[in-house]
Parts: C-alpha cells; structure tokens; sequence
C-alpha cells in the first residue's frame, strides 16, 4: 500500500460529503467508486495501446496489478465503513438499541 491510496480514500470521502445530502449515504459513496474504478480502467486501456486500438473490455480484464485494485478498493472501503457508522445506518441503531438494554 502507498500513499495514492490514502488518498483516493480521502478524495472519496471529501465527495461523498458533498454528495450526501443530494443523493444519500450509499449512493455518494458508489458513484465517486465508480469514478475510480472507471479510471483505472481508463488507465488499463491506455496501457494497451488506447481505446482505439483495444477490445470493449480489454482495460477491465488486461494490466491489473495489486497497486491498481487497491486504488479503487481503498475509497470502496473508506466509503463503505463511514456510510456504515454514520447516524440512521443499520449499525447505528443496532448499537443504539444495544446500549438502551
């Protein structure tokens, strides 16, 4: 793991700040994740010659690499764990209800 990860997460969560209050806690969180994972695949076919000169799905298939699966996952993640914990989440009212017993 290297720094551009740590910084995807909080490039994502900076966006899905601002996102939420339009669109929601979940949806935020998927549409920046879709920004990146897009990116990445963007870069992949880049990689192989261009969009022209690749297959539909060459960037999604071809040129992985754990570095790259990590720049996607990593805002995933960080998105996935805030929209989890935040007020009116399932598991803020588990808890809520835990700490009531």
């Amino acid at each position: 793991m290297n720094i551009t990860h740590l910084e995807h997460a909080i490039i994502a969560l900076i966006f899905q700040a601002l996102l939420w209050p339009f669109v929601g806690r979940w949806m935020a969180g998927s549409l920046i994740v879709a920004v990146f994972l897009g990116r990445e695949i963007a870069q992949h076919e880049y990689a192989g010659g261009g969009a022209n000169q690749v297959g539909y799905f060459y960037g999604l298939f071809n040129h992985w690499s754990l570095d790259s699966f990590l720049d996607f996952t990593a805002p995933a993640l960080a998105c996935a764990c805030v929209a989890s914990i935040m007020p009116g989440s399932w598991l803020w009212k588990y808890i809520k209800a835990r700490r009531q017993k």
